[in-house]
């Protein structure tokens, strides 16, 4: 019988079914990253979000079988070691394909409208003295017609340039940095970075692309440019970021993510002045949250759950 240990329930809001196979569950609304290799003594399957599952732990872990990831990225589990001890890996996929798309939107709509700074300063009295029905203070930019580069070509990449399309916007499908070759239909990194009024990063992060926008990168875009990050805090240097903030590289950046989750006293992006910026907007990790989306996730973990114990294990990764 398997002994399935869910090691953080409490990240997702959502019904999750038991499987239909005989089990046994353990369920851990949250776990520390020391309670891990306790908690999984004698686990089949292990369910996890974020936790780190590294080569050190899965050493430990003799009857282990089955990872399954509650989520689409897997750097926090060695691919490597359970490859080795031919233990499966599993992600969900497509669960956010109309959630992260829509919150990339919601970001860009909202820095290229100006809608923070209108809103402030409207709390400050600035409408109500005006001398005619409306005013400008601050520029306002329409998507449409306005070039999108879409950084990372999967579901939720594809799912943002059809957006895009549909507002008008002309849409870049950036090539690998560094890339020897360009595939057909995708533009060369440098050049889909400077021809960007608009620039949202859906990859995965990994060791290449680890810090992918940097000082460099930043510099070379244009400066009424906007940067969206709903992907992996570590894909942007976020000190380099902070500058191009503060000193005008860009025109304003939208974040759901930071290289740290949940972020620890100091952060750059979390100091009060650069919060207080109109043209920085940061949410916490929710693009995907959707509860549409947060269903469907619990949905497809329990199917990759059956999945494996049929012996056809499903969206595997290792």
């Amino acid at each position: 019988m398997h002994r399935i240990v869910y090691l953080e329930r409490e990240s997702i809001v959502a019904n999750v079914r038991r499987p239909d196979f005989p089990h046994h569950w353990v369920e851990h609304a949250q776990t520390l990253q020391p309670e891990v290799e306790e908690r999984l003594a004698g686990a089949t399957i292990a369910i996890v979000n974020k936790l780190q599952i590294d080569a050190r732990l899965i050493a430990t872990l003799p009857t282990l079988r089955l990872v399954a990831v509650a989520a689409t990225g897997t750097n926090n589990v060695d691919l490597d070691a359970c490859r080795a001890r031919g233990i499966v890996v599993s992600n969900i996929r497509g669960y956010a394909a109309h959630t992260v798309p829509e919150h990339v939107f919601a970001l860009l709509l909202a820095l290229s409208r100006n809608i923070v700074a209108y809103r402030q300063a409207v709390a400050a009295g600035n409408w109500q003295r005006s001398e005619q029905f409306c005013c400008f203070d601050f520029p306002i930019r329409d998507l449409h017609d306005a070039t999108l580069t879409v950084i990372g070509s999967g579901s939720l990449g594809s799912g943002v340039a059809r957006l895009a399309e549909a507002f008008g916007m002309h849409v870049l499908r950036s090539e690998r940095k560094g890339a020897a070759g360009t595939r057909p239909g995708y533009t060369p990194f440098d050049q889909a970075l400077q021809a960007a009024d608009a620039i949202s990063l859906h990859c995965p992060l990994t060791p290449e692309t680890k810090d992918l926008i940097g000082e460099t990168e930043l510099r070379a875009m244009k400066p009424t440019a906007l940067l969206i990050n709903t992907a992996r805090g570590g894909l942007v240097d976020e000190a380099a970021l902070a500058s191009a903030l503060q000193q005008g590289w860009i025109a304003g950046a939208g974040f759901d993510v930071l290289t740290a989750e949940p972020p620890g006293n100091g952060n750059i992006l979390l100091a009060r002045q650069l919060l207080a910026l109109p043209n920085f907007l940061l949410t916490p990790h929710v693009a995907w949250a959707s509860q549409p989306a947060m269903q469907s996730l619990a949905d497809q973990l329990t199917a990759n759950l059956e999945a494996f114990a049929r012996g056809e294990p499903q969206n595997r990764v290792a």
